[in-house]
């Protein structure tokens, strides 16, 4: 039988310069995560921002002890900020998601009848409310993930996943960039975690600005998709 509540949950909210969307994506988190379990914490990661974002986390913590703030000195990525709320994470299981408002975090009430048969729950949008050029990027980074490593999935950078805490501390995560939501995905099926993908919602972003398509971002993707594939290669060669 399907679980009804989760038996404790930890969602990550990694942020950059977020400052304008922190404060409502801290309140959704503690409301979805109400209604699926009775244990839960909120886990902000502040990757260096220059605006308010850490200032404002930093009193909603000091509000209510289920929110938690990691503060990184300076920016040192995506891939870093989510390893660093998953390394922080204490609850049997971990929703990674983004504080940009683009998520009704509540539909992870959708997600719970697969929580006994899967171990990793990804979201698919359904439509994704991005610019068309974001999404021309999106579609053929996905059909490269999908060739490259095989993965069984359509929106491998969806930031609504879904995961059992004991799978993540299988893996050793290193990507310092967007290469991390492969890399989870990846090396979490490597050890054998069972994977559902769910369509999900997705709504525009209202404020702040994203930084997916900056060339830096861009290049440090691709640097980290040779390492990984060299890694992936070298482990299944390995006998085990």
């Amino acid at each position: 039988m399907a679980e009804s509540t989760l038996a404790g949950l930890s969602i990550v909210l990694p942020c950059f310069n977020e400052e304008a969307n922190v404060f409502q994506a801290v309140c959704e988190a503690l409301v979805a995560a109400q209604r699926v379990t009775n244990r839960y914490e909120v886990i902000v990661v502040d990757d260096g921002s220059s605006d308010d974002t850490a200032r404002v986390a930093s009193l909603l913590a000091m509000g209510d002890q289920r929110v938690r703030l990691v503060a990184h000195s300076e920016n040192q990525g995506y891939g870093t900020a989510l390893r660093s709320g998953i390394s922080a994470a204490t609850m049997p299981w971990v929703l990674l998601t983004d504080a940009d408002l683009q998520f009704d975090l509540t539909q992870l009430e959708g997600f719970l009848p697969y929580t006994d048969s899967y171990d990793l729950i990804v979201g698919q949008r359904l439509t994704r409310r991005d610019p068309f050029s974001r999404r021309a990027n999106a579609a053929a980074w996905n059909w490269l993930m999908r060739r490259m490593f095989a993965l069984p999935v359509h929106d491998v950078d969806c930031a609504f996943k879904l995961v059992r805490r004991e799978c993540l501390e299988q893996v050793e995560l290193v990507a310092s960039g967007a290469m991390i939501s492969t890399e989870l995905i990846a090396k979490t099926l490597q050890c054998g975690a069972r994977l559902k993908e769910l369509e999900v919602e997705h709504q525009p972003r209202a404020a702040g600005e994203q930084s997916g398509a900056s060339p830096r971002v861009i290049w440090r993707a691709f640097l980290e998709l040779a390492r990984l594939r060299e890694v992936l290669r070298a482990q299944a060669d390995v006998p085990g």
